[in-house]
């Protein structure tokens, strides 16, 4: 453990093994920024763009412990405080409106718990500095609440760049900022109401570098670069397309182009946007060089080759498709890999398809995981679907679940699918561990999981009522997934982190029949980077299911001086504790 952790986790240790949280020590953890002053200790974890903010302070001041109030620096050296939705006086309920929301500064509305996610609205390179202070009730008999501030301390870090120059990953900013999206863009259309592949995206270009934020770029400079520059050429897997400027950039590559295009029903229809999309590159790449198909079932993957003659060169995947709604509404993640020997790999499994799809589950491809160690990548493991037997690859994290010691993070598509690993993530309420999760029903509804609480579904209706525009004609026409990702983080904090992501659900009837692929990455950066993306969704959608059940009679409000409202947070037994003092440790 760095020396720095020590003075904030003196006697924390004892404590946490009698609640039987975690069996011995704690690992070294790569990434974390932590410090103190005054008794209040303040960790940092870098995500995607956004920071996990993480409070402790010694239990004598609990009972005078009314929250935290943060302000940030931008490197451009702007300060502005954190806000806060919810104040002492001004009451939320289920019927609460966006227009009538107030969001008041947190050193007036402190925070009233032991960590937030903090998504700047413009983030930019250099050191974003965090300045947090225990607020506290001030002792007396006014009926009034009066806060004082307590120890307070500062923390800054750089908000992109894992550190490893081969390897990028970015997220979509999707639905989840929808109030900022309402207040910044006035609920403006992220595409016209007529279906087309060839309209003007002008219009569009603000909302939707925003909406798609690093995950979008990403996309685009991988394409981009490979247009620049002659020598290269493209193959492409692609299961839903039609975002219009991606096949623009397609377009303009012409015979350097080859696309593998998935063929199940709603895409081969003549009016649908594949469709279309086919005819398009038919025309600029040549028959010969588009095809349709699938294995048993889906060409589910998401997948761009860079080659450079015969060689793959670079890589990139994630559970993103190549369209609108993957890339803006829905929340997603892409990687790249700058390296040859995965780019090959995945060019293999490229031309197995491109070849023969359905005897992909008889090839060595299929039959193991590859794995990777490279300078300037992370640890990687990758396995490519379909298989003869799903556990091939689906074992592997069934494993690291049910062996974790201390957090499972997660946000999947949906558990209605069966498998070792849904088995393992459905038991995972029943066990003594830091869980916690978003995935998405197929009747439309969100369901949440967190430790301490039951799951809660929060039908879409609901959130088209509470969420003007611009995606209501999405939620109202309950079609397709909002939590898109496909991702399983275990214990991102701990001495062996695991993040499990891909195009792959994670169930077995997708690994027995679909092409996918299934990536494992065992490193502190990204598994923080993953951990930071579940928590930003699980903290926005809960408090949307927690606000579905307020009531005039019992809103939403922040507690008053007795209500001891940090109180749990210090019962081992608690799951509040777990989490309080996994984000500090």
């Amino acid at each position: 453990m760095p020396a720095a952790h020590a003075f904030a986790k003196v006697g924390e240790e004892h404590a946490l093994e009698r609640a039987g949280y975690l069996p011995g020590s704690r690992g070294v953890v790569s990434e974390l920024l932590l410090t103190a002053n005054e008794g209040l200790t303040v960790a940092a974890h870098r995500g995607d763009g956004v920071t996990l903010l993480a409070f402790d302070v010694p239990e004598q001041l609990v009972p005078d412990l009314a929250g935290f109030a943060v302000q940030y620096t931008t490197p451009k050296g702007d300060t502005h405080p954190i806000r806060n939705r919810l104040s002492f006086r001004r009451p939320i309920t289920a019927e609460t409106l966006p227009h009538e929301r107030r969001w008041t500064p947190t050193d007036r509305a402190p925070l009233q718990k032991f960590h937030w996610v903090h998504f700047p609205p413009d983030v930019v390179p250099g050191p974003f500095t965090y300045h947090v202070t225990a607020m506290l009730f001030r002792r007396g008999g006014s009926r009034t609440v009066t806060l004082d501030p307590g120890p307070s301390a500062s923390i800054s870090l750089e908000l992109f760049d894992e550190g490893y120059p081969k390897f990028d990953v970015g997220f979509t900013r999707g639905y989840l900022s929808s109030q900022a999206y309402a207040a910044r863009f006035r609920n403006a259309p992220v595409s016209p109401p007529e279906r087309s592949i060839d309209f003007d995206s002008r219009p569009y270009q603000r909302r939707w570098r925003w909406l798609g934020f690093h995950a979008r770029r990403l996309v685009f400079d991988f394409l981009r670069e490979a247009v620049a520059d002659d020598d290269l050429r493209l193959d492409v897997f692609a299961y839903d397309l039609n975002e219009p400027d991606l096949l623009r950039l397609f377009k303009r590559l012409g015979h350097r182009l080859r696309l593998f295009l998935d063929d199940s029903r709603d895409h081969v229809k003549r009016t649908s946007l594949e469709a279309a999309a086919r005819r398009m590159l038919e025309r600029s790449a040549g028959r010969k060089n588009v095809k349709t198909g699938h294995f048993s079932r889906f060409a589910h993957d998401k997948v761009m080759i860079q080659r450079r003659g015969e060689n793959p060169v670079k890589v990139l995947s994630g559970s993103a498709n190549f369209s609108t709604r993957g890339l803006y509404v829905q929340s997603n993640n892409i990687f790249v890999f700058d390296d040859r020997e995965l780019a090959k790999l995945y060019g293999e499994a490229f031309e197995q398809a491109w070849k023969d799809p359905a005897g992909f589950d008889d090839s060595e491809l299929a039959a193991r995981w590859f794995e990777r160690r490279g300078r300037g990548l992370p640890p990687v493991a990758v396995s490519f679907s379909p298989h003869r037997d799903p556990e091939v690859s689906l074992q592997r994290v069934a494993d690291a679940i049910a062996d974790a010691k201390s957090s499972v993070l997660f946000s999947v598509m949906e558990l209605g699918g069966k498998g070792p690993v849904m088995e393992q993530i459905q038991k995972l309420p029943d066990r003594r561990l830091y869980a916690f999760g978003t995935t998405q029903r197929a009747s439309g509804a969100l369901v949440v999981t967190s430790p301490g609480h039951p799951s809660v579904a929060v039908p879409f209706s609901y959130l088209q009522k509470q969420v003007q525009g611009p995606f209501q004609a999405e939620i109202s026409g309950g079609s397709g997934q909002v939590i898109h990702n496909k991702f399983v983080v275990v214990d991102f904090n701990d001495r062996k982190p695991l993040v499990f992501t891909g195009s792959s659900n994670l169930a077995a009837g997708g690994e027995r029949e679909n092409g996918d692929n299934l990536v494992c990455f065992a490193d502190h950066r990204i598994a923080a980077t993953y951990a930071v993306e579940a928590i930003r969704l699980i903290d926005h959608y809960r408090f949307r299911a927690v606000q579905r059940r307020a009531t005039r009679s019992a809103p939403l409000v922040l507690k008053p001086r007795s209500a001891q409202w940090a109180r749990d947070y210090y019962d081992p037994k608690n799951a509040k504790f777990r989490e309080r003092v996994l984000f500090v440790s």
